[in-house]
């Protein structure tokens, strides 16, 4: 078991470092996810998915701002949006998320803005000195910042439960090893019954594992009440105890609002690629490919939760972005310029590119083994629909 794991985790990492050497380095602001699984005590597989399930990253488009806890275990086999929100509060899970972006020491209180300068993109020595003065710059940064990072932090809870088609595959995998047989006499070719066989076991290994996903999706409420109250009561850049416990009273303060759920069942996943040896291999793409197919939908659904991509080349309109958000030839995005208005960012629109159909990047989980059009690609290629010139860097979001 052991071994499998390792040799999971340097397939993970080689697949990251590949990718990372074809991405330009355009640095922009994303938004934040905390991505957290349910899991059924009581089902079948229900442990192999929970480990798989720490192996798979944040989307690649969001800020990683997991917490400690990825697996919340249940025993019944139902549990609705409203008893997920009731937990998420009263573990205080949305002071939490604050208390990560503040880098909060919770034995005395201290926290700094490291975090929001870095994912800000913000000039450190120029915030650190407009907040230290208290300047109209400095106010405005930190608004600025609560609207475009903290306020655009989402919590990703994932009921992930497997869809038992054993006895289905079995049958399947029985009529493969007869048909096999049936040609074998018929031609008198061994080879036909072997490769009956063969595609049998593995019909009934593997070819009946599927998972269906019910993904919840949250948002931190950062509104200017929240960011006063903590701002005044709880931020403190030097050890004080009154501080400190302000946020252990004020916890409940802090809170998540429900945005809307997504559901999934992984029916078009192929396990192409995927040899007899490595089932949990397998687990793993049923998983991420409907977990994938719920962020891309949830994306499409609810206007605070689209990515923002750079545009990586204008000659051809190019970006990474591709099958795994969700694109299709019918996708239409427009295209942002990032400008400042009173220390605030604003995003100007520019034009309308749309996806040229032959040319979209499949950038699913395990799309290069199974060999699927588009795999080999490292970007999706654009056409321009309106707009005047673009320049690499600008910013693309999908629009209806």
């Amino acid at each position: 078991m052991k071994n499998i794991v390792l040799l999971l985790v340097l397939l993970f990492m080689q697949q990251s470092v590949g990718f990372a050497q074809e991405e330009k380095n355009i640095e922009y602001r994303r938004n934040s996810i905390y991505s957290v699984m349910i899991k059924h005590e009581n089902q079948k597989f229900a442990d192999t998915i929970a480990s798989v399930f720490q192996f798979m990253p944040v989307p690649d488009k969001y800020n990683d701002h997991d917490l400690s806890v990825k697996v919340l275990s249940v025993l019944s086999k139902e549990v609705s949006p409203t008893e997920v929100e009731s937990f998420l509060n009263k573990n205080g899970v949305a002071s939490r998320l604050v208390s990560k972006w503040f880098n909060r020491d919770f034995t005395n209180g201290v926290c700094d803005v490291e975090l929001i300068k870095e994912r800000g993109l913000y000039d450190a020595s120029e915030m650190d000195k407009a907040i230290a003065l208290q300047t109209q710059r400095g106010k405005a940064m930190l608004e600025d910042a609560g609207e475009e990072l903290i306020g655009n932090t989402f919590v990703l809870v994932n009921d992930i439960k497997y869809i038992d088609k054993g006895e289905r595959s079995k049958t399947w995998g029985s009529i493969f090893k007869v048909m096999g047989n049936v040609a074998a006499i018929v031609t008198n070719n061994s080879s036909y019954a072997d490769l009956g066989n063969n595609v049998g076991d593995i019909t009934e290994s593997y070819k009946g594992f599927k998972v269906k996903i019910y993904t919840h999706l949250y948002q931190l409420v950062w509104d200017e009440e929240t960011a006063m109250t903590f701002y005044e009561r709880m931020y403190t850049d030097t050890p004080d105890s009154e501080k400190h416990d302000a946020m252990e009273l004020y916890r409940d303060k802090f809170k998540l609002k429900y945005v809307g759920s997504q559901l999934s069942d992984g029916s078009t996943t192929s396990f192409l690629g995927i040899k007899e040896d490595e089932p949990r291999l397998m687990v793993r793409k049923a998983c991420q490919r409907a977990l994938d197919d719920n962020v891309a939908n949830l994306q499409k659904n609810y206007e605070a939760f689209k990515v923002k991509v750079p545009l990586l080349n204008v000659a051809p309109l190019t970006a990474q972005i591709g099958k795994k958000e969700g694109i299709t030839e019918k996708s239409r995005f427009e295209v942002l310029e990032i400008q400042e208005k009173e220390g605030r960012t604003v995003y100007k629109r520019v034009g309308v590119i749309r996806p040229m159909s032959n040319l979209i990047w499949d950038n699913r989980f395990m799309a290069v083994e199974e060999k699927a059009e588009g795999a080999s690609l490292k970007y999706t290629t654009f056409k321009k629909v309106s707009g005047g010139d673009f320049y690499p860097g600008m910013l693309i979001r999908e629009i209806k």
